[in-house]
């Protein structure tokens, strides 16, 4: 990190920088699962979280990483898919006490995945039909998305701090 008013000359440090841009991104829709979970909570109509959730898997790039990258289906989501299969290996064969740190980030990656597997499924059930919307499923849900704002915020701050340093040193894309 430089102070203010330095110049970041780092060779990396426009991998940095787009990192933390996309992940700008991720924390942004993170913001509106967390209002939707106390939206959920205080009992807005059920038509009303089926729609929030669906413009979020339809636009978001969280619910992407669902789709293409944590799922490694054959089109992979950029950002994550540059993480899983080129920035991961890369980063081991550049730096390999980064091993367990990287072993964490693609255990984190699955766990997204869950989480948001499950928001969607409670989602699609509270708002298929009046039987789904209940007491208990709203409660699941705004749990949901209350653990994948917490898991996923931390596992972002984490992948900064814990690979920012390498990548600014990078000069070229190690072999």
């Amino acid at each position: 990190m430089t102070d203010i008013g330095q110049v970041d000359d780092a060779p990396g440090r426009h991998l940095v920088e787009e990192l933390k841009w996309v992940h700008g991104m991720l924390r942004h829709d993170l913001r509106i699962c967390q209002e939707l979970a106390g939206q959920i909570s205080a009992g807005a109509p059920a038509g009303d979280v089926g729609a929030a959730v669906r413009s979020l898997r339809t636009r978001s790039p969280l619910w992407q990483l669902r789709v293409n990258c944590l799922r490694y289906c054959q089109v992979v989501h950029a950002h994550h898919g540059i993480e899983d299969i080129a920035l991961f290996p890369a980063l081991r064969r550049s730096d390999p006490k980064l091993g367990p740190t990287v072993d964490r980030l693609e255990a984190d990656h699955r766990k997204v995945s869950d989480l948001l597997d499950q928001v969607e499924s409670l989602a699609d059930l509270l708002s298929g039909d009046s039987e789904g919307d209940t007491d208990e499923t709203r409660k699941r849900l705004s749990t949901a998305l209350t653990d994948l704002g917490a898991h996923l915020l931390e596992h972002l701050d984490f992948e900064e701090k814990a690979i920012s340093p390498t990548l600014r040193q990078w000069r070229g894309w190690p072999l």
